[in-house]
């Protein structure tokens, strides 16, 4: 992709590697650069940091948590969730469909949105910013007061809101849904292993056992939102998708003498006084205010500046960069493969090309023996005299429910022609006669899938799938709108509407057929003349095969 004269959104561009893309990228002459940090100060010293390198490319600064609703972006998450009625409405929001307004709430969407990038460079650790909230934690809370037999009510709400992969999920819908309604070119995320490269014996952990279980939490999510990516870079009409992982600690950022901070605050120096005696049967408190006296200093050393991954003294830096330990990579070379992968060089660096190369996709051997298998089953349905429509074993529901209309026009029709020649209203009136035997009946409906009659009956089995049921007893308002709903979803549909866009279907299926010239014998097209047949046969497989990839834009790209 050139580069030149686009918007770039960097995501993180306060941070060790945002500033270090930001500065690579001004070369290419990008029209804009948008650097967002969570805090207002942070985007705009970012801006500041890269101004005078700008040279006529416009600068921007923006900032808030882009994993927040946009009325929450400039808030603390920690007091934002203290509230009961707002960890009701972000609980709310992860367990319910994405609508096109609910995906909008989210800042991260309002900001793509308003900026329309052509490239979005994502530098938030988006592992530790999900990860780190502690699950483990919100856990031992909840299941505390479990055992103690006190309200849950809010150890459940924390927990909920603390739970990795509807976060995760949530978080790569919104910013799929976004990228492709503002028409994002390309993004490229710079991931993490989330143990600077080192395996399951990391040395480093956070004061729990070895490994940590919060760390291989981020590790975790880390390589779910690889995959996730992956599956977005499948995804026909949406932006490029890259990966860059770095597997090693990222440095350095600066290199100076001063105070020290942790967690944002200067160490405060404290006299220890009298030594505490420490004997087996006594209590020992690892926070004791009464131990150690204040001495109103802080402490101040030579330290580097690591970025995200905080302050470290020369002795840290030098064990964990040392041979056989995270080593380092400097931010530098990440934004040069970030700047070369954007510009369609191939660095070898980008993870989704790796997975796409490593993956095994069908086969050869695969697709010779599928033909043997779909002859088998045929001629075992000529034995047994039935028709091998739909269990509803794989889901879903809308699949049943194709199948088995395309089963009953094909009983009632034999061709699509047929199908195509005839008024909505026979089709319907034909289909139902279908019915009048009670096999056809009894084998739709007791696999979950319901049948709406012409008339606006329905008849149905002690179980439907759709609509889904959330809990034991549950109900649902029957509406308008949610009856067309659920047809859709998984309902065999009689309906003479439904029937026109059977009708409707076939049309388009002959008008694909008819746009291959009878002389053209290439390998130019998946589905000739050949594969829907010269009688033109109602093949329930191959057509909602077709609905699916065609009219649903559901097609595999890869």
């Amino acid at each position: 992709m050139d580069i030149r004269g686009k918007t770039v959104l960097i995501l993180g561009g306060y941070g060790l590697v945002g500033q270090a893309v930001a500065r690579r990228l001004l070369p290419e002459r990008p029209a804009k650069l948008i650097l967002l940090s969570l805090r207002r100060d942070e985007a705009e010293e970012a801006v500041r940091n890269i101004s005078s390198e700008a040279a006529g490319v416009a600068l921007e600064p923006a900032w808030g948590d882009v994993f927040a609703f946009g009325d929450w972006k400039d808030r603390v998450r920690r007091e934002v969730y203290a509230d009961p009625a707002n960890r009701a409405r972000l609980i709310e929001s992860l367990l319910d469909p994405l609508s096109e307004q609910a995906a909008s709430e989210y800042y991260l969407y309002q900001l793509i949105a308003t900026a329309k990038p052509d490239i979005i460079i994502d530098a938030v650790n988006t592992a530790t910013g999900i990860a780190y909230q502690d699950i483990y934690k919100t856990s031992r809370l909840a299941w505390t007061a479990a055992k103690e037999g006190r309200d849950l009510r809010e150890s459940l709400e924390t927990l909920l809101v603390t739970d990795y992969v509807p976060q995760l999920i949530r978080h790569v819908q919104v910013l799929y849904q976004s990228m492709v309604r503002s028409g994002t070119g390309a993004y490229v995320k710079i991931g993490t292993s989330g143990t600077g490269g080192m395996g399951l014996n990391i040395p480093y952990t956070h004061s729990e056992e070895k490994p940590s279980r919060v760390l291989l939490s981020k590790s975790a999510l880390a390589g779910a939102h690889t995959l996730l990516l992956f599956l977005m870079a499948r995804t026909p009409d949406g932006p490029i998708i890259k990966e860059i992982k770095p597997a090693a600690a990222i440095a350095w950022k600066r290199i100076g003498y001063g105070e020290i901070l942790r967690a944002g605050r200067p160490v405060t120096l404290f006299d220890p006084g009298t030594p505490e005696r420490v004997a087996p049967g006594g209590r020992f408190r690892s926070v004791d205010p009464a131990h150690g006296t204040a001495t109103g200093e802080t402490l101040k050393s030579v330290f580097i500046d690591t970025g995200e991954n905080g302050i470290f003294s020369l002795e840290e830096f030098s064990a964990i960069t040392t041979g056989e330990q995270m080593e380092f990579v400097t931010p530098e070379e990440i934004a040069d493969t970030v700047a070369r992968e954007l510009s369609g060089g191939n660095t070898g660096h980008d993870i989704i090309n790796a997975l796409d190369n490593a993956v095994m996709g069908p086969t050869y051997r695969a697709g010779l023996m599928r033909h043997w298998a779909l002859e088998k089953l045929r001629n075992l349905e000529k034995q047994h005299e039935v028709r091998s429509v739909a269990f509803e074993n794989l889901g879903p529901p809308r699949l049943s429910k194709l199948l088995h209309e395309a089963d009953l026009l094909r009983r009632a029709f034999g061709t699509m022609s047929a199908v195509r020649e005839a008024a909505p209203a026979e089709l319907s009136r034909r289909a139902l006669a279908v019915l009048d035997d009670p096999l056809r009946r009894r084998e739709i409906v007791s696999i979950g899938i319901p049948i709406l009659l012409p008339d606006g009956g329905l008849l149905r089995g002690p179980e439907c799938k759709i609509p889904p049921v959330a809990a034991p007893g549950d109900s649902h308002a029957v509406t308008a709108e949610s009856l067309e709903s659920w047809a859709w979803a998984g309902w065999v549909d009689l309906r003479e509407a439904n029937m026109q866009r059977w009708k409707a279907r076939f049309d388009a299926i002959e008008a694909e057929i008819q746009s291959i010239a009878p002389s053209d014998s290439s390998s130019r097209f998946l589905r000739d003349r050949q594969f829907w047949s010269a009688e033109g046969l109602i093949q329930p497989g191959k057509v909602v095969g077709w609905v699916f990839a065609t009219e649903e834009k559901g097609a595999r790209m890869k």
